[in-house]
């Protein structure tokens, strides 16, 4: 019985709280949600397609018993991040949970990016994310109350990754402002952690990162020394612990959830993995011939 796959926490450990997670409407942003919901928040999610958005609010609700909130929003347009805040704050009172999940994302080679197609991927991750931290952060500065942030980041926010460049670079510019917000706003009350989830495979964002018969050619299992790919309910576990007050004390950290795989690809002989047993054994007899 794999017991990573039940939730964490204690069912009313997010009672009342209020919580705004963007790219709410499918894939690790719904499976967060649907947490936050079981533990007892009220939930505003959005995205830019407000029909998937109003069909996962119903099925949420349903599943859950919850409160839903569905909202339209283009993150990377000021404004619309505004009225979010607006509706959010007249339909429940107040905000008191940020979660900066929506995220966009394509494999390709950077010298085939127009322009155009890099600028989209730092406005949706990076300026996105700005928008909402500032809309939201402002508003509980001004109202005297205090707040908890959680960004989505990735592992390659801070190795870097070839093919995946514009993304590279926004999500380091979140983890940076994670980090130097969660000191400059400590003061107001304002807590700012993140989370570098490895693979979780969701449906939509895995078939358009590994098109057509891709996904079976790079098994990433084979990446990872757990040998497994992430449930969604373990990322969901520690997001509810990060956003919730049993997490107070927690500041300015990124937790990783990956099952060791960016350790793995980033030492320098890790390959050597691919070496068999009897090459080991022959290259053990060659090394103590040479001692």
């Amino acid at each position: 019985m794999n017991t990573y796959t039940n939730p964490m926490l204690r069912e009313d450990a997010l009672k009342d709280k209020i919580i705004i997670v963007t790219g709410g409407g499918s894939g690790l942003g719904k499976a967060m949600s649907k947490y936050f919901l079981e533990l007892g928040a009220k939930v505003a999610i959005s995205s830019r397609n407000l029909e998937k958005l109003n069909n996962t609010a119903q099925e949420l609700e349903n599943e859950t018993g919850g409160e839903v909130l569905p909202i339209s929003c283009d993150i990377p347009h000021y404004d619309e991040v505004e009225a979010m805040k607006n509706a959010v704050i007249e339909r429940f009172g107040k905000i008191d949970i940020l979660v900066n999940n929506a995220a966009g994302n394509f494999i390709s080679p950077t010298e085939r990016l127009s322009p155009n197609a890099f600028d989209v991927i730092i406005d949706i991750v990076l300026k996105g994310t700005k928008n909402c931290t500032l809309a939201v952060g402002k508003h509980w500065i001004n109202q005297k109350e205090r707040g908890t942030v959680l960004n989505i980041v990735t592992t390659y926010s801070w190795t870097g990754s070839g093919y995946v460049v514009p993304s590279a670079c926004a999500k380091a510019g979140v983890l940076a402002m994670t980090r130097s917000l969660a000191v400059e706003w400590a003061k107001y009350g304002i807590r700012f952690n993140a989370i570098a989830p490895g693979p979780f495979p969701t449906k939509g964002a895995w078939d358009r990162l590994l098109p057509g018969n891709l996904k079976e050619q790079f098994d990433m299992t084979k990446k990872i020394p757990l040998g497994r790919v992430g449930v969604h309910q373990e990322l969901a576990n520690l997001a509810a612990y990060l956003v919730s007050d049993f997490s107070a004390f927690i500041n300015g950290e990124v937790v990783t959830i990956d099952g060791g795989e960016w350790l793995q690809g980033a030492g320098e002989f890790n390959m050597l993995e691919q070496i068999p047993t009897e090459m080991w054994d022959a290259l053990e007899m060659m090394i103590k011939a040479k001692k």
